[in-house]
């Protein structure tokens, strides 16, 4: 799995609007898993997860539901966050955390919701391209194109700072390439992409 940065600028603007997407967690009972910086990490980089919860758990378990097993997680406990570090491709997968009370060890909460970890630079990287460029003014459509000569079978696109990723499959193109094309619609995406591939089976 590898990685491209792109950056998307929108011209024509006398003015920058941030916008913050907070994401809602169901249920009382459920801490919410992260990754910082990102979920996607570099092989030989690092990553904290961390587990947050409005109940008052600040003591957490860490465990890996699919891939390759983590030794370092076995019969180990943590206060909010966990470091990997150095990454490898053992580490990825989909992790999930369980807090409980220091003073009432047998009270835990449920399972938080899913964090998938993807390892990245493990293969050449694919190029990302936009069209009609990577300067567009407000309203007008971009179209992002990840593309490489491995045949990868789904590409992944983010945005820096954000945790949603778009997924598309890679398309075979007439130059012998595996290609997707991304469209963003009307230019509101000001930002730092990023492009990566994964192949069947991987996280």
């Amino acid at each position: 799995m590898s990685v491209t940065p792109m950056v998307v600028i929108l011209a024509c603007l006398g003015f920058f609007l941030d916008q913050s997407v907070w994401a809602h967690v169901g249920g009382q009972d459920k801490p919410f898993c992260s990754a910082w910086p990102s979920a996607v990490v570099p092989q030989g980089g690092h990553v904290t997860l961390r587990c947050h919860y409005r109940r008052g758990f600040n003591i957490f378990t860490l465990y890996k539901k699919d891939g390759v097993p983590v030794p370092e997680l076995y019969n180990r406990i943590f206060w909010n966050s966990f470091l990997i570090s150095p990454v490898t491709p053992a580490h990825a997968g989909t992790y999930r955390c369980r807090g409980f009370h220091p003073h009432s060890p047998t009270e835990w909460s449920a399972p938080s919701n899913p964090l998938v970890i993807m390892v990245t630079g493990l293969y050449e990287k694919p190029s990302l391209s936009a069209q009609p460029g990577p300067t567009v003014c407000a309203g007008e459509n971009v179209t992002l194109s990840c593309s490489s000569w491995s045949s990868f079978d789904m590409y992944h696109l983010s945005r820096e700072g954000e945790a949603h990723q778009l997924r598309l499959p890679a398309v075979p193109s007439i130059n012998g390439t595996f290609q997707a094309d991304f469209p963003l619609g009307p230019a509101t995406h000001r930002g730092t992409y990023r492009c990566f591939g994964s192949f069947r089976g991987s996280p």
